[in-house]
């Protein structure tokens, strides 16, 4: 059977508990907590994949989503111009939420060129701040060298070179960052983000050390854990966990992306 995108929405899903109830003890995280469910960044990974599988523009099919799913705990200036003010155009933000939602470009495309394209596009419907779509086309990037076998030394490389991040930090200084400053839902949280992926060795560790950063946990976990099921490959195994925790329409998106896309 044929899967990708379990990594991004698990991360999700197992994150949504802690974001505000952090736990910064990684194995204490419990990946079987009660308060597991999806959140707006699993809402619009799928828009974004719905909006491949269809070819249609990025920000309908996210603004037909997001006003389907409007209880799920979308960021403030999103939710107050998408959701209740049906008023979907970009606004300058700098949030997390383009990088959260890019994993599918990652995916589905087949050029260096043809991923920052896609995800400064997915980005910009909403994310226009330079640094809202550097973000996710950082995130699209990771995951589509991931997938296509380059090591972590060159996907770090990459990043840094194009984007002009520090990617230098070992997982205890991005730990002790957490503690210190924390990290909001600003476009600042993602590199910390793809870090623990880059300091960890399998995909439970990485979704474990990217919850106990604190913050916004399901989102750091769901873009930490995008980048390393591309890497090590996606876990048909967490599919049930997956699809049990979704409804209808959102796992018929899944299935229909996966279908083509998936591995």
């Amino acid at each position: 059977m044929r899967v990708c995108l379990l990594g991004p929405i698990w991360g999700d899903v197992c994150g949504a508990p802690y974001e505000f109830a952090p736990e910064r003890e990684a194995g204490r995280v419990d990946l079987a907590h009660p308060g597991q469910r999806f959140t707006d960044d699993t809402v619009l990974t799928l828009a974004v994949a719905k909006a491949i599988v269809e070819g249609r523009p990025y920000g309908e099919v996210i603004f037909e989503l997001a006003s389907r799913y409007r209880d799920r705990g979308f960021g403030g200036r999103f939710y107050r111009r998408w959701v209740v003010g049906r008023d979907p155009r970009p606004y300058g933000s700098f949030g997390n939420g383009a990088a959260m939602r890019v994993a599918p470009v990652g995916w589905a495309f087949e050029t260096v060129g043809e991923v920052l394209a896609e995800a400064g596009a997915s980005a910009a419907c909403s994310h226009d701040h330079p640094d809202g779509v550097a973000s996710a086309q950082a995130v699209a990037l990771a995951v589509f060298l991931a997938r296509k076998g380059q090591d972590k030394e060159a996907i770090r490389g990459a990043l840094e070179g194009r984007f002009g991040w520090d990617l230098s930090a070992s997982l205890g200084e991005i730990r002790e960052e957490a503690a210190r400053v924390g990290f909001d839902e600003t476009w600042r949280s993602v590199p910390p983000a793809v870090g623990v992926f880059l300091n960890t060795e399998s995909f439970e560790a990485c979704l474990r050390e990217a919850i106990a950063l604190g913050g916004d946990a399901d989102t750091q976990a769901c873009v930490a854990c995008a980048v390393a099921e591309a890497y090590y490959g996606p876990d048909e195994g967490l599919l049930p966990r997956v699809a049990a925790r979704l409804d209808g329409p959102l796992l018929r998106i899944l299935e229909s992306f996966s279908a083509r896309f998936g591995v």
